[in-house]
Formats: structure tokens, C-alpha cells, sequence
């Protein structure tokens, strides 16, 4: 009986460089900052126009 190996291709996960790691956290951290002040920002603007 003969055996086929499956080989992965496409999307394989490879393991990051430790550096890239911390950058990609500081990075997902700024990138969380952002968005939750533009929400906030957003909704204090859209309550006092509403409110004015």
C-alpha cells in the first residue's frame, strides 16, 4: 500500500522572529489605543451635537 505524504501549503503558520513578537504587541497595543479614542471621540461629538 503506498502512503502519500500531505504536504502544507498556503497560509502555514511560521514562528515569528522574538523581536517581530514584541513589536507586534506594542503594535496591536497602539492600534487599540487609537481605536477606542476615535470611538470616544466619536460618541462625545455626536452627544453634544445632539445636546446643542
Amino acid at each position: 500500500m503506498l502512503m502519500v505524504r500531505q504536504v502544507r501549503h498556503g497560509a502555514t503558520r511560521r514562528q515569528p522572529k522574538p523581536r517581530s513578537v514584541v513589536f507586534d504587541r506594542w503594535l496591536d497595543r497602539i492600534v487599540t489605543v487609537a481605536v477606542v479614542t476615535a470611538i470616544v471621540i466619536g460618541l462625545a461629538a455626536v452627544i453634544a451635537h445632539w445636546l446643542l
